[in-house]
């Protein structure tokens, strides 16, 4: 049997596991959405994003309801989907230490574009401490 998208059961239920195992939450698979913290459910937002491959991801503040550990989990995913499947991610964040994760940096104060650079060598998130 076909689901929306074209997708059998059988898939389906296979990405859906795969996804909630990248963002941490295969645990939490039948829980409704108010039994999940706000961490879970940011988790959970970013999970339904990628798992329909899109070009463009955009993220605004993807690490704001989550722990350090959490945090660098999820932006690892980002950064593995980023570069796995050529997915363009665009972060806003106003951890400037993130910035270094990235392959172009868009700083912008009051709304204006301040300054754009060019990273010709975008660190890995394990990298980075923040």
């Amino acid at each position: 049997m076909l689901y929306k998208g074209g997708v059998a059961k059988k898939e389906r239920e296979r990405l859906v596991n795969k996804y909630l195992d990248l963002v941490g939450l295969k645990s939490k698979k039948n829980r409704m959405p108010s039994e999940l913290s706000g961490g879970q459910q940011q988790r959970t937002a970013i999970g339904r994003a990628i798992i329909k491959n899109p070009d463009i991801l955009l993220c605004d503040e993807p690490t704001g309801a989550l722990d350090y550990k959490t945090g660098k989990q999820v932006l690892k995913v980002l950064q593995d989907m980023s570069r796995e499947r050529n997915m363009t991610v665009v972060m806003i964040t106003h951890n400037g230490a993130l910035a270094n994760m990235g392959q172009k940096i868009i700083k912008v104060r009051s709304g204006h574009i301040e300054d754009v650079i060019v990273n010709e060598h975008p660190q890995n998130i394990e990298e980075i401490e923040y």
